[in-house]
This record gives C-alpha cells, sequence and structure tokens, in this order.
C-alpha cells in the first residue's frame, strides 16, 4: 500500500463526511420514508443506503487503496472478505431501530483500523447534532449548527469511575446476560440509550461502563470505540484482552461479528473499573 496520510489528515477528511450524511439522514425523516426488513432480520430504509452512499464516495475519493467494510455493501455480499492491516469500517446508520421509531439516538458511524485497533472514529448524532471525534491523543465533542456545520468544539475524556458506578446499556437490544452482570455490580446508576452513543458517554466522561452480552458487528462499534481509546478508555473481551478488529475475530460466526465486550471509562490500579473483576469472577460467562 502506498504511503497513507497521518491520522489527522484521516479525521479532518471523515468530519465533512459524516456531517453531510447524517444532514441527508435528517432531511429523508422529515421527507418520510418506508423501512424494509433484511435478510438477517433488521430494518434498513431509504436513509441508510443515501447516507451509505455518501460516505463511500467520499472516502473512495480521497483515500482509494484503503478497502471499505460498510453494512449495507456487507449485506448485499460486496464487502472485501481481506481487507490487509488497514480498512475502513463504515454504519450510516446505527441504531435504525430507533430512528425508525423516530428516536434521536442514531448516529453516523465512520472508523479507521490499524492492526486491528481502531485509531481515527467518528460518531454523528445529526438528530442532537453531536459529533464525537477521536485519534490517538484527542478526543473532542463538536455541536453542529442547523445546517450540520461545525459550530463549537471542546475537548473531552473518561473521567474516574463514580460511586455508584454508571453503567450504560441498549435500549433496543438487552440481553439476560447483560442483565445478570449488571446485576452482579450490585448498586449502580443506569442509563440507556441508542447506537454507539453509548460509548461516546463513556469517553465524554458521562458513564462508566458500557456491558454488551449481545450480538454486535464491527462497523457498529468500531467508530465509538476508537473515540473511547482516544478518550482513555478501552474496550475489551469478557476474557480481559483488548477488543480487536479484523475478519474472523469470532470463530464461526460472520467475517466482522463481535465477541461480546466491556467497554470501560478511566481504569482503576488494578486495570479496570471498580466492580469489574468481581462482577466477572461471579460470571457464569455467557
Amino acid at each position: 500500500m502506498t504511503s497513507l496520510p497521518d491520522d489527522r489528515t484521516i479525521l479532518s477528511a471523515i468530519e465533512p463526511l459524516v456531517l453531510d450524511a447524517g444532514r441527508r439522514i435528517v432531511e429523508i425523516a422529515s421527507e418520510g420514508f418506508q423501512a424494509e426488513i433484511k435478510a438477517d432480520e433488521s430494518p434498513v430504509t431509504k436513509a441508510d443506503r443515501e447516507a451509505e452512499a455518501i460516505l463511500l464516495s467520499g472516502l473512495r475519493r480521497q483515500f482509494p487503496a484503503i478497502p471499505i467494510v460498510a453494512e449495507e455493501e456487507d449485506s448485499a455480499g460486496l464487502a472485501p472478505r481481506e481487507t490487509g492491516d488497514v480498512f475502513f469500517l463504515v454504519d450510516p446508520l446505527d441504531g435504525t431501530r430507533e430512528f425508525v421509531r423516530g428516536g434521536d439516538d442514531y448516529t453516523v458511524n465512520v472508523a479507521l483500523v490499524r492492526g486491528g485497533v481502531p485509531v481515527v472514529g467518528a460518531v454523528y448524532a445529526p438528530a442532537c447534532r453531536q459529533l464525537y471525534l477521536g485519534r490517538p491523543g484527542f478526543a473532542e465533542l463538536v455541536e453542529a449548527d442547523a445546517g450540520h456545520r461545525p459550530l463549537a468544539r471542546r475537548g473531552i475524556g473518561v473521567r474516574q469511575p463514580s460511586v455508584p458506578l454508571v453503567v450504560v446499556a441498549s435500549r433496543s437490544h438487552g440481553s439476560p446476560a447483560t442483565e445478570d452482570y449488571i446485576a452482579r455490580l450490585g448498586a449502580v446508576e443506569r442509563t440507556s440509550i441508542g447506537s454507539s452513543l453509548k460509548f461516546c458517554l463513556l469517553a465524554a466522561g458521562k458513564a462508566d461502563l458500557y456491558p454488551r452480552m449481545g450480538r454486535t458487528m464491527q462497523w457498529d462499534t468500531a467508530a465509538g470505540d476508537a473515540v473511547l481509546r482516544a478518550a482513555g478508555g478501552l474496550t475489551r473481551r469478557l476474557d480481559g484482552a483488548v477488543l480487536g478488529y479484523g475478519a474472523g475475530t469470532v470463530p464461526g460466526d460472520e467475517p466482522f461479528a463481535n465477541p461480546h465486550f466491556i467497554a470501560e471509562g478511566m481504569q482503576d490500579g488494578a486495570g479496570a473499573p471498580r466492580g469489574t473483576d468481581a462482577a466477572l469472577a461471579r460470571s457464569d460467562g455467557a
């Protein structure tokens, strides 16, 4: 592969693409749309497809040498199965169920993965006009105006674990294993939100843990995970290993499926937020 731009340049190029995709999603929500059901029983809309077209066109024009794994192309059998060491993961509309229901917590996600690590990420919540950006050593929240243009910026970072812990969980994809894990933490404050905004709450210092003992795909998590890591957090598999990205990380599953994981804000001296080790020790491993 030819020499690539640095992470700062790549993130600067991604920013206007996700803002433009978000603008189009909001337009389609206003115009009205019909939801369809894909083979995996998840919904898809005109907004998913048009947002993905905006993102892929821009990324391929600016970074033709970098492979792209995008949700809707993958559903159509068009995603590459061999990506090499560097590739993009794209979810044009994460939280489609929330979008279809008229909710606000859906996002546009783009991440650059290098060596199995999500190193650059952009997560845009167009209904809230909040854009989260991350690259190594740099994480920020950008407030956008009504035209989905950058308005104000501020740096963000994870916080020291609170007492009680604030645990964020999926709004639409709960599971008994996740509920059991949260129960084993003891007294916690719980909040529910859709899409990759769960990672962003940790990155912005508004929550401490995001456990996910349910199925996700890598395009669901990579951008938010990149922002979280840039802000000082980390995402681990249940065995304690850092969550990795690339084809085949879950043997026997689809190429870009994720294992179960726990996203963490600032770690304590033992290497994890307070309560995590004890909860996993009592967990049945589900």
